[in-house]
């Protein structure tokens, strides 16, 4: 996710999401890249708030006070099935109009922007779309089971809550309404089929399929500064697509040929599926850079504008990173600096106590050692991520990390227990449909500064009393605040983190299971509302602000 990429053997857990779109120039040459042309312009165009994958905005989110949020101030869009972890939000149509586009397990759907309407549905092929009974069946039993009797009913129900075609919550919406959802064989347009009407049913474009002897499912979605689609599939094959599908460029990544396979084979074994070669979607730089972290490597490969290479000439690179779990890393690269800031991209690794890992995007600086320790000269900083607890052996995210300026922050997302006898490997059940359960509920986020005169990062603060089970969270720079979903008292909350100093500055009580965000993002949209996916809807917190 983001982003989770994990099947569980029973289900798959993804996470997506979110984005901001436009913000002052000063704070944006430091703190966000500029926009791509070609996405949507829009607050929230694809998943990770744009190309960088920053999970961060300048406008201002809301800021409390500690309170029970009233029913008018949840808008709530129901009756569109499972599995929404993301979605995207139009550029304005002629009379000024948004729609919000997204793909859950049964299908594509599109809602009116301001009013969260459902306009139309597509079901997949071959899918029959839950009912409104049925999901309201599921939501009073996870509300009123508890222990034993709720475990057994989340394995029964999550492959339905999942579905079979989880590659399809990559997506994304370009400036003319393209909005394309990546699968296991290929990848769909959908749109408009009234061009500029807002209330227009929903059209197939058209569709591509992945060339012969190319292995998916596509495993996240990006673009190009000059408008190319960025591919990736599980089995390490790169590809750049143009947005009318009718030219495509291909590339094995490097290590590839002798790995994929291996280690696809491996996770399949042990219950895996979905825990592929690569697992987490990429970032992508306004000169062609495409960050992958496949396992056991982090690489940058360059879209030239006519070619993809792997060539150091062009500025590519490949660099180990630590991986003692054997599964690789749980994030999506994303990118730390703009402007004349110092370039950076950023993950957390593959050890059972991950480390935060810090490289030189572009060329190395000429009189930087680096450390014999950390292996390869490109990496600029690796920090263990232990909650502040020297004694801590083992955390692991399933998060991307997520960056506001040159802070960049990280959640804990280990299950506090198991159950006797549980399989770890299928900890995400834990922590999606049983989040709110405080036998499982984790604890933790921990901010790491970059300092660029220094040229060190440190960690800045860690709170171990907040819980984000199973969401992306999303900073704030206008209002200081990181946010995410969180569990009290076995209800979910909106939390407010205050950056500078870590602690807890307000949080909104929701409510039950609804409200569970089911690793979907918190996005904080163009006016500054958080908005994500839950188990069976969309949900808008439209806070009347104190007077």
């Amino acid at each position: 996710m983001n982003t989770l990429y994990c099947r569980l053997g029973l289900a798959a857990f993804f996470m997506l999401l979110q984005a901001s779109a436009f913000c002052d120039p000063v704070v944006a040459d430091m703190a966000l890249p500029r926009p791509n042309s070609y996405l949507a312009r829009s607050a929230n165009a694809m998943p990770h708030t744009n190309p960088a994958q920053v999970d961060s905005t300048a406008v201002a989110g809301p800021r409390g006070p500690t309170r029970l949020l009233a029913p008018m101030e949840l808008r709530y869009a129901k009756g569109i099935g499972p599995g929404h972890f993301g979605f995207t939000i139009s550029s304005p149509y002629r009379n000024g109009r948004r729609v919000i586009w997204s793909s859950g397990a049964d299908g594509i759907v599109k809602l009116d922007e301001a009013s969260f309407r459902v306009i139309d549905a597509m079901p997949l092929a071959g899918v029959t779309p839950m009912t409104d009974a049925e999901a309201e069946s599921v939501l009073g039993q996870l509300a009123s089971l508890r222990g034993p009797a709720r475990l057994q009913f989340a394995i029964r129900h999550a492959p339905r809550i999942y579905g079979s075609n989880m590659a399809g919550v990559y997506t994304l919406l370009d400036r003319d309404g393209n909005f394309y959802v990546g699968g296991k064989t290929g990848l769909t347009a959908y749109g408009d089929r009234h061009p500029g009407d807002p209330d227009s049913p929903i059209a197939v474009r058209r569709t591509w399929t992945l060339p012969a002897g190319v292995k998916g499912p596509l495993v996240g979605i990006n673009m190009t500064y000059d408008g190319w689609l960025v591919l990736v599939t599980e089995d390490g094959w790169l590809m750049t697509v143009s947005r009318d599908f009718r030219f495509h460029h291909l590339m094995r990544l490097p290590h590839a040929e002798e790995e994929a396979a291996t280690q696809n084979a491996k996770m399949a074994a042990e219950g895996r599926t979905g825990y592929g070669w690569v697992r987490n979607s990429y970032a992508v730089d306004e000169h062609g850079g495409i960050y992958i972290a496949a396992n056991n490597w982090m690489m940058k490969m360059v879209w030239t504008g006519k070619a993809l290479s792997a060539a150091t000439r062009d500025g590519a690179w490949v660099v180990p990173y630590a991986n003692s779990t054997g599964r690789g890393t749980g994030s999506t690269p994303v990118l730390m600096g703009f402007g004349k800031d110092a370039r950076l991209v950023v993950i957390t690794d593959g050890d059972d106590l991950m480390n935060i890992t810090y490289y030189w995007r572009d060329a190395i600086p000429s009189d930087w050692q680096g450390r014999a320790e950390w292996g390869d000269r490109r990496i600029v900083a690796k920090l263990p991520v232990n909650l502040c607890d020297p004694a801590r052996r083992a955390l692991q995210s399933e998060q991307a990390v997520v960056v506001a300026g040159h802070d960049a922050f990280v959640v804990n997302n280990e299950p506090a227990s198991y159950p006797p006898g549980f399989p770890h490997r299928y900890g995400a059940l834990l922590l999606s449909l049983l989040g709110d359960d405080p036998a499982y509920t984790p604890h933790g986020m921990e901010k790491f500064t970059w300092d660029p005169q220094a040229r060190q990062a440190r960690s800045a603060w860690c709170n171990t009393e907040i819980a984000s089970p199973n969401a992306v969270p999303f900073a704030s720079l206008g209002s200081g605040l990181v946010y995410t979903t969180g569990v009290r008292d076995w209800q979910w909350t909106l939390e407010a983190i205050d950056i500078a100093s870590g602690r807890a500055a307000f949080h909104y009580v929701m409510g039950g299971p609804r409200y569970n965000t089911n690793f979907s993002g918190v996005v904080i949209d163009g006016q500054g509302r958080p908005t994500f996916g839950t188990l069976f809807g969309l949900l808008r917190i439209e806070a009347v602000p104190a007077p």
